[in-house]
């Protein structure tokens, strides 16, 4: 890969190993092993919040390796549960939602009828007839 340029080179990268080792991160096999797509995922963030990067191949290689350094040292010193890359991880958190407070009414019970508990069983309510003969 060392006769390519920048962006042959990063279209033959398939792996995290493959990016750490193209840019000269030193890393720990362990953590990648466990973080591979985070650390990947992690990656692209960066460099979307990035924007515009330098047209000099060095300039962008030097911020591709800062972001991808420092997308490793995230797992580094944390963990995927913790960092949350992924929307899977969000699917669970509490959600919140603004009800009105015009729109809560309180629903209208029957009124009993005669000798009723007011089920709306005319007359023919057994637990009232229970609670009678008790």
């Amino acid at each position: 890969m060392d006769d390519l340029n920048l962006n042959e080179a990063l279209e033959d990268l398939e792996s995290a190993e493959d990016f750490l080792n193209y840019f000269g991160v030193v890393f720990d096999p362990a953590v990648v092993h466990v973080n591979r797509l985070h650390i990947l995922q992690r990656y692209h963030n960066y460099l979307t919040q990035a924007g515009d990067l330098p047209a000099a191949e060095e300039a962008r290689r030097a911020v591709y390796t800062a972001l991808l350094t420092r997308a490793y040292q995230d797992f580094v010193e944390s963990d995927a549960l913790t960092e949350k890359v992924f929307k899977v991880f969000h699917m669970h958190e509490p959600q919140t939602a603004f009800v009105p407070l015009s729109s809560i009414t309180l629903a209208s019970a029957p009124a009993p009828s005669a000798g009723g508990c007011g089920c709306g069983n005319t007359g023919s309510c057994h637990s009232s007839e229970a609670a009678l003969r008790s």
